[in-house]
């Protein structure tokens, strides 16, 4: 019956593990190739802005804080999230500065982010690693299999 209950336990967890995965691993292969082409904004539709707003949120808030973050802001597909995304894009990408507004706390400018100071800055290294997104089932499936062995 242990077995059993572990068993399921572990499949539990491995469905988890899959499941924080799916935004992280969203493709942006789109956001990187207008970034690698270095397209100007004029030349961006809001659509286009949207997909880089969501990739520059990605960077620096990746997987379940991106997901709480858009459920904050509207949830999928509302109109607040999409004028959030293209603001960002917009602040990150356009470097327009005053799309974002005062007194975000906590917020990079823009030209910390492209000119390499933000993203990569010693700040942003362990905030939300996706390591601990793959390590996390594994610890709960160890802490879960110590519960059963002691019941």
């Amino acid at each position: 019956m242990k077995k059993l209950v572990l068993v399921g336990l572990v499949f539990l967890a491995l469905g988890f593990a899959s499941l924080v995965q799916a935004h992280s691993s969203e493709d942006f292969s789109q956001a990187e190739q207008i970034i690698k082409q270095k397209i100007p904004c004029e030349k961006l539709t809001d659509e286009q802005l949207e997909i880089l707003g969501d990739y520059f949120m990605e960077q620096m808030h990746p997987g379940r804080q991106h997901e709480i973050m858009d459920e904050m802001m509207g949830g999928e597909g509302s109109e607040s999230l999409r004028d959030m995304h293209i603001r960002m894009a917009r602040a990150f990408y356009c470097r327009e500065h005053d799309t974002m507004g005062q007194g975000r706390i906590g917020m990079m400018s823009p030209s910390q982010f492209l000119e390499g100071n933000g993203l990569r800055d010693s700040r942003y290294k362990s905030y939300g690693s996706n390591v601990f997104y793959v390590l996390m089932p594994v610890l709960m499936i160890l802490i879960l299999a110590a519960l059963v062995l002691v019941i």
